[in-house]
């Protein structure tokens, strides 16, 4: 009878735990089921920090200063090298064909005209030599015929056609001799002292910027490359190369500044006389060539250049103290005020020194903007606070 009850009262207890159970599942099934208790919570919007915005304690420890102002014409700077102006060039060739005896001049020298270069013996001047004595033997010969001729012509013992072959005949052997003089000097032999040896005087003045010849050497007459080539060094040409996306900014008549890299302190100035009309397939660029003179002959054929091109229209650009502007990662930055005692730094393009310790910008700020007068100082202030 014990076991009975014992019975009753677990399977009581069994469902009355059943029961809640249920009663738990149905409350949670309701509770999903209820749009308004299943919506997710409101969205938070937290501001991005920005890197480039830094707060100051003390601002008024901070100058500040107005940019300003400059107008000027736009620049391009692009690299080159000096080449002589082939203008002023003069090959100077062997007159005859032969072998060289003897050099007077070296590549480079700074020669004279009419100063000895060098000598050639050649064969050349037997053969015009041999035709020169030929042709004056038959001037002589023409020359007592005409004179018989105009004797008997004067007497009436010939016709007026005899006189006048004999005539012809003389013109035509003063032509062969002076022809064969010509060819005697052309090879620079005297013909009353004729030799084997030619030698060649320089044509005009300037300096030997070629040399293809050495003693003992054989030349061709009028044949290249001339055995010497004499520059006058006095105008040369720096030829540049500019790329295609720039070609716009240079023109024909344009001025130029140049800077040599050898004397860095010294600027020369140019005029643009050509611009290639072909480009360089593989870098894109044209040449551009700027004539320049060469005052005391400093230039050097070969020297590294930079030359400057100045547009013939004026631009207006910002210009700052050269110390507000700050110099990092090959990047240039200035400092500008914000508000809540801030400073912002905002990133330039700088353009090229001024006068008075400024600096040029050619973006990122404009005139009547404030910024912080020493970049350099607020820069390591934020850097130590950091």
């Amino acid at each position: 009878m014990g076991s009975l009850v014992n019975s009753k009262a677990l399977t009581i207890c069994f469902l009355l735990v059943l029961t809640s159970s249920l009663l738990l599942l149905d409350a949670c099934s309701n509770a999903q089921a209820d749009p308004a208790a299943g919506a997710p919570p409101p969205a938070k919007i937290v501001p991005f920090f920005d890197v480039s915005l830094f707060q100051v304690q003390h601002p008024e420890q901070f100058p500040l200063v107005t940019a300003g102002e400059y107008t000027a014409a736009p620049e391009l700077s692009v690299t080159g090298a000096v080449n002589p102006d082939v203008s002023l060039q003069v090959p100077v060739p062997s007159l005859a064909t032969g072998r060289i005896v003897e050099i007077d001049a070296r590549l480079g020298d700074v020669v004279k005209k009419g100063k000895l270069l060098f000598k050639v013996r050649s064969a050349d001047i037997a053969g015009a030599f041999s035709s020169y004595l030929q042709a004056v033997k038959n001037e002589e010969l023409t020359k007592i015929q005409l004179d018989r001729a105009n004797d008997l012509f004067q007497n009436g013992a010939i016709p007026k056609a005899s006189q006048e072959i004999a005539q012809n005949a003389e013109d035509d052997n003063v032509l062969v001799l002076n022809q064969a003089k010509e060819q005697l000097g052309l090879l620079g032999s005297d013909p009353d002292h004729p030799t084997g040896i030619v030698s060649v005087y320089a044509p005009v003045s300037g300096t030997i910027t070629d040399q293809e010849i050495t003693n003992q050497s054989a030349v061709q007459s009028y044949s290249s490359p001339a055995p010497f080539t004499i520059s006058d060094m006095s105008k040369v040409w720096i030829v540049c190369d500019v790329y295609e996306n720039d070609m716009a900014s240079v023109k024909v008549g344009d001025q130029a500044s140049v800077v040599l890299n050898a004397f860095p302190d010294k600027v020369l100035h140019g005029t643009v006389n050509n611009i290639g009309v072909v480009l360089d397939p593989n870098l894109r660029t044209a040449k551009v060539r700027i004539e320049v003179a060469n005052p005391g002959d400093m230039m050097r054929l070969g020297m590294f250049a930079t030359a400057t091109f100045r547009g013939r229209k004026t631009e207006t650009y910002t210009e700052v103290p050269a110390s507000a502007v700050l110099h990092l990662h090959d990047r240039d930055w200035v400092y500008v005020p914000a508000p809540d005692r801030k400073f912002r730094r905002v990133e330039v393009v700088d353009g090229d020194p001024l006068p008075d310790n400024m600096q040029a910008i050619k973006s990122g700020l404009a005139p009547g903007q404030q910024v912080v007068a020493n970049a350099v100082v607020m820069e390591h202030t934020i850097a130590t606070n950091q």
